[in-house]
């Protein structure tokens, strides 16, 4: 019972911060993309201003159906400490960015429901190319 209860101590001291704080950012990302899912399913409207659409959409739904996966693979690899984690982290923030950038260039609104998207997916592209998280994560 006593080695049930130290491993997962033992466990947790092993992650460092910069892990813990990226599996949280993907994490919010994620959520975030199966907001934007339910959105292209017309489940849960989209905000502009005060006006709420609901649009179905086949490409969004695929789109973000990817990336949901994309994300739980990603949070995956980051709380298990796969070397290999702060690239594929940065190649899902990479797509996460462009999907988001095109559709609000695209957008004739100021701001739309991906600002906040486009922002945590920035965070996370910052994030994992910082030298203390590839340090973390035994890459040089």
């Amino acid at each position: 019972m006593s080695e049930a209860t130290a491993q997962p101590d033992e466990e947790a001291e092993s992650r460092p911060l910069s892990v813990i704080v990226l599996a949280i950012l993907c994490g919010v990302a994620l959520v975030l993309a199966v907001v934007h899912l339910l959105q292209a399913l017309a489940i849960v409207p989209y905000f502009i201003g005060p006006i709420a659409i609901h649009d179905f959409n086949w490409w969004y739904s695929l789109m973000w159906i990817s990336m949901i996966w994309l994300w739980s693979a990603a949070i995956r690899a980051v709380w298990t400490l796969d070397t290999s984690a702060p690239w594929f982290v940065l190649i899902v923030a990479g797509f996460n960015v462009l999907f988001d950038f095109s559709t609000m260039a695209l957008s004739p609104n100021g701001t739309t429901d991906l600002s906040a998207s486009f922002i945590v997916s920035l965070a996370i592209f910052g994030f994992a190319i910082l030298p203390s998280t590839k340090h973390a994560f035994a890459v040089d």
